[in-house]
C-alpha cells in the first residue's frame, strides 16, 4: 500500500468515521453502518474467513491489505487486524483508489 492509502486512513480516523477491532466492526456492520471493510494481510486464516464470510453477507466490499502493525500505525494506535469505514463518501474515495481487482 502507498503512503496516501494510510495518509488517507488516519484522516478517516480523526475525521470519525471509521471503526476499528472486530468486535466493533462485525457491531457496525450488523447494524449497516459499515461501507468498507480492510483485513490486515497477517490475521489468522480463521479470522479473515468470519470477516469475509460477513462481509459476502451483508454486501460489504473489503480488501485484505496490509499488515496489522501498519493499520494500527495509521491510526496512531497498536496494531489493528480489521477497519471498517462508516462514510459512504470516504468508503467510494479508498474503492477509486484501488483498481476492482483489489476489491471483493
Amino acid at each position: 500500500m502507498d503512503r496516501k492509502f494510510f495518509q488517507r486512513l488516519g484522516l478517516c480516523y480523526r475525521a470519525g468515521k471509521l471503526v476499528h477491532g472486530e468486535e466493533a466492526v462485525l457491531t457496525a456492520m450488523r447494524k449497516g453502518k459499515v461501507q468498507l471493510v480492510f483485513i490486515a494481510a497477517d490475521a489468522s486464516e480463521n479470522t479473515k474467513k468470519r470477516l469475509m464470510d460477513k462481509c459476502a453477507f451483508y454486501q460489504i466490499p473489503y480488501h485484505v491489505t496490509a499488515d496489522r502493525a501498519s493499520l494500527g500505525a495509521a491510526l496512531g494506535k497498536e496494531s489493528r487486524v480489521v477497519i471498517g469505514v462508516t462514510d459512504r463518501g470516504f468508503a467510494d474515495l479508498f474503492l477509486r483508489d484501488m483498481s476492482t481487482s483489489e476489491v471483493k
